[in-house]
This record gives C-alpha cells, structure tokens and sequence, in this order.
C-alpha cells in the first residue's frame, strides 16, 4: 500500500475516534465559540463525514469536484445550523489538523520514503483544504445572497 493511501485508510478506519478528539480541540479552541456549549453528539457526525468522505475527495483525480460537491454541502448544512462562515472554516481546519495529529501519534510514518510520501500526502491535503475554503465561503456567499434577496422581496 502507498504510504499517501496510509492517511486515507487512517481517516476511513479511526473516523468515530479521529472526530471525538476534533470535538474536545473544536469545543475548547478561542476561534469557535459557536462549538463550546454543542453537545458532542451532534458534532461528531460532521467530522465523521469528512473522514470517512476523505479518500473520496483525497483519491480524485480532479479533486476540485469532489471538493465543490462535498465542501458544498458542508457549508449549507454549516449555514442551516447557524454557524457563522469563519467558525465553519475553522473548524474544518481543526478537522484536518486533527487527523495530522493522530497520523502522528500512531506512528503511520516511519521510513524516509514513507516520510517523503507523507510530504506529498500532505500537499494533497493542503489542496483539497484550499479548495474547500473556496467552496465554504462560496455556498455560503450565495445562500446569503439568497437570504438577503428573500427578505428584499417580502
């Protein structure tokens, strides 16, 4: 197995555990207040979602659709919940850092190679969370959009 499918298989096979150690960063950290009184239980089904959904968006070869497609969602549920645009994006950069960590801890990359393939798993990762900040603050602008041209029209 290639040691950049390693984070894919690590995100897919420990998401439940990988999202209850995001909901401890997510609920405590000064930048998403929204997260602090929510009860685990309705947050760890988002970060759930993106583990398990991350070989999907990791693995495609044009990744700026399956990011267009998944992030999409995300930011519309986001919204739907109320959370503000800049709490959404942050909490799926705590998302993501959190399943760096967990790489970590466990060890998932021990040899040079695999450490230069974790460098490319890496970069990969950093593109599909650029294109996921793009499509967030872009559902977002237009469900707002859409609200603000509602309320116009009552």
């Amino acid at each position: 197995m290639l040691p950049s499918m390693k984070l894919a298989d690590l995100a897919e096979s420990n998401a439940e555990a990988i999202a209850r150690q995001w909901v401890k960063s997510v609920q405590t950290n000064a930048l998403t207040p929204y997260y602090h009184d929510r009860p685990p239980e309705k947050l760890v089904p988002q970060a759930v979602k993106f583990y398990r959904n991350f070989r999907y968006i990791f693995t495609e070869p044009k990744p700026v659709v399956a990011a267009e497609e998944f992030f999409g969602k995300y930011a519309r549920d986001r919204y739907a919940d109320g959370v503000p645009i800049h709490e959404a994006v942050y909490a799926l950069i705590l998302m993501r850092r959190q399943l760096w960590l967990y790489a970590e801890f466990q060890a998932v990359f021990t040899t040079a190679m695999e450490k230069h393939q974790a460098m490319e798993s890496l970069n990969r990762t950093i593109l599909v969370s650029d294109y996921a900040m793009y499509f967030i603050a872009k559902q977002y602008h237009e469900l707002t959009k859409e609200g603000w041209l509602k309320a116009k029209k009552s």
